[in-house]
């Protein structure tokens, strides 16, 4: 009896599979990159950090000079 039961994924069917898979990685990136060109200089410029209780509550924790 010859066993012929394993499924072959040859290198071929490989390149394929990576050349598809490609592709999808190279969709899934498009949609991303526009949302960063949509912030505007101002956007980027303004201030984000807020000391919050728990930010200070860390700073106590830690020692971090007043």
């Amino acid at each position: 009896m010859k066993r012929q039961d394993k499924a072959k994924f040859g290198r071929r069917d490989f390149l394929r599979a990576m050349g598809a898979g490609a592709g999808l990685a190279a969709t899934a990136v498009v949609p991303m990159s526009e949302a960063v060109a949509a912030e505007s200089d101002a956007d980027k410029k303004k201030a984000r950090y807020k000391e919050t209780d728990h930010v200070k509550a860390f700073y106590k924790v830690n020692r971090y000079p007043s």
